[in-house]
């Protein structure tokens, strides 16, 4: 059996098309399937939609969360709730071509893959959008602790013992793609422009990319600590011969009177301080995230087609 999962957020105007194509595509290398939207708190006619949809298909489900709690959790609730032995990611702007499912599937079944991943080898639409992404996905190249992450996102399909490996790590503060790359397993890929939004706004704004970028780079990466360290020790061999020269040119009186020097070096210190202070602060944070043990995701209703 097949689950597909889609996360959807305020997608009134592209529901009809993206189930549309989304089935299309699924039936077309079998019958044994569901698809799961998770409404992630939607405040438009989305639910509505889906619901009237589902009537007709008994294969299209709907999960309510209770209120928006955002992509990646949404996604986690998708794949709690799927019970297919091989399950899709596939999110619900239509930016990921569902026709690339057949041959995710194909790989997975055929060719003995656990996981296989869309592979973004350009991108349609905004061009700042996408210059913040390939910035992104060029920094995390270099800094991150894993690898084999460039230009992977979401879009992904995976077998159950992969999805089952993925759903064990508890974390709340969750980068879906970093874990996938983290668990193992045999991994494939499929190369893809994505496309431009077909209708409507794009939901995850630049606020909300640069959020997941932070949560990616602070769980997946040791670079920000490592740099506190680096600058400090430079900052450490720097003053330390500043204060040298200043000894030497007090002595042989060659010192020039004045604060100006005094005041630079202890604007800068307080700056580099300030940094460190908000590199740990956000680890803190993360960890006190992960020490209130909240779920990640409330349940409104489940409508799985039964009723």
């Amino acid at each position: 059996m097949l689950s597909i999962v889609i996360p959807v957020f305020n997608e009134e105007k592209l529901i009809d098309e993206l189930i549309r194509r989304t089935v299309t595509a699924v039936e077309s290398f079998t019958q044994d399937y569901e698809i799961i939207l998770v409404d992630d708190g939607s405040r438009d006619g989305s639910l509505a939609k889906i619901l009237k949809i589902s009537e007709k298909n008994r294969k299209i489900k709907l999960l309510s969360l209770s209120r928006n709690f955002g992509h990646q959790a949404a996604y986690t609730a998708g794949l709690e709730y799927s019970k297919g032995d091989i399950v899709g990611m596939m999110d619900g702007d239509l930016q990921d071509p569902p026709e690339l499912l057949a041959e995710m599937y194909r790989k997975i079944t055929e060719e003995d893959y656990d996981i296989v991943s869309g592979k973004k080898t350009g991108r349609k639409g905004s061009k700042g959008r996408n210059l913040y992404a390939f910035l992104f996905h060029m920094i995390f190249k270099h800094i991150g602790d894993i690898s084999n992450l460039e230009n992977y996102g979401n879009y992904s399909m995976m077998k159950r013992i992969a999805v089952d490996a993925l759903l064990s790590m508890k974390e709340k503060v969750r980068y879906l793609p970093g874990l996938r790359s983290f668990i193992g397993f045999r991994h494939g890929d499929i190369e893809f422009v994505r496309d431009d939004r077909l209708k409507g706004l794009p939901k995850m704004t630049l606020r909300k990319l640069s959020i997941l970028a932070s949560d990616a780079i602070f769980s997946f990466s040791r670079f920000p600590v490592r740099f506190c360290l680096i600058l400090g020790i430079i900052g450490t061999i720097i003053f330390l011969g500043a204060g040298i020269f200043v000894i030497i040119a007090k002595v042989a009186g060659i010192a020039t009177p004045g604060w100006s020097s005094t005041l630079l070096s202890i604007y800068f210190l307080g700056s580099i301080q300030l940094v460190f202070l908000g590199i740990i602060g956000e680890y803190i944070f993360r960890n006190y995230k992960e020490s209130q043990n909240r779920p990640v995701y409330f349940v409104r209703k489940f409508y799985d087609g039964s009723s």
